[in-house]
């Protein structure tokens, strides 16, 4: 994981409520146990036509998107299955983040311990978000807080060990594994 302290992009606003884990990413894509791939995957449904040809009028398909790295979302966002695919779509297209007023919460895990940051934001700052898409936004991780190009902020909650894994770049596994020299230590104490 790409260890995240602030992220600055122009933001990718799909405007729909209850964007379920099916939606982001299709079934039919989940054979796979690889992340890498799964971008062009993503919102599939929507994106392309029966015969695989691109929408034209779908926003991802749009050029002025190109290097987005922020997606806003309706209400809701991520409900459904358990999918980690999801966020892993989500990362391989190039989003780091997502931002809505509710984010699921098996979504929300999945996204965190993947390296992207699910942010709940306050019913006036997501409006003015969904009404002014692309607009530069600037999150810190490390001060929770979301600066809007009018220079109004907005904070958001994360808990401290994810927070703590996503400023570090590392998941679950290789927090406990770089605690593995104070462990051993321990342990070799524990046995004298």
């Amino acid at each position: 994981m790409q260890p995240i302290r602030t992220i600055e992009s122009r933001t990718v606003v799909i405007p729909v409520t209850n964007i379920d884990t099916d939606q982001i990413i299709p079934a039919r894509f989940l054979t796979t146990t690889t992340r890498e791939g799964l971008g062009k995957q993503a919102f599939s449904d929507w994106r392309y036509d029966a015969n695989g040809a691109v929408k034209a009028d779908f926003v991802l398909n749009k050029p002025e998107v190109a290097g987005c790295a922020i997606l806003v979302a309706g209400r809701n966002f991520g409900c459904g299955s358990s999918r980690e695919h999801a966020p892993w779509a989500l990362l391989d297209y190039g989003f780091r983040a997502v931002i809505s007023t509710e984010i699921a919460d098996i979504f929300r895990n999945n996204s965190l311990k993947n390296g992207l940051l699910p942010i709940v934001v306050d019913e006036q700052t997501h409006q003015w978000l969904m009404n002014n898409p692309g607009a530069n936004v600037t999150i810190d991780l490390e001060t929770t807080t979301l600066t809007l190009p009018t220079g109004a902020t907005a904070k958001f909650p994360i808990e401290g060990f994810a927070r703590v894994c996503l400023l570090n770049g590392v998941d679950e596994l290789g927090f406990l594994l770089q605690q593995a020299p104070a462990i051993e230590r321990y342990e070799a104490a524990r046995t004298l």
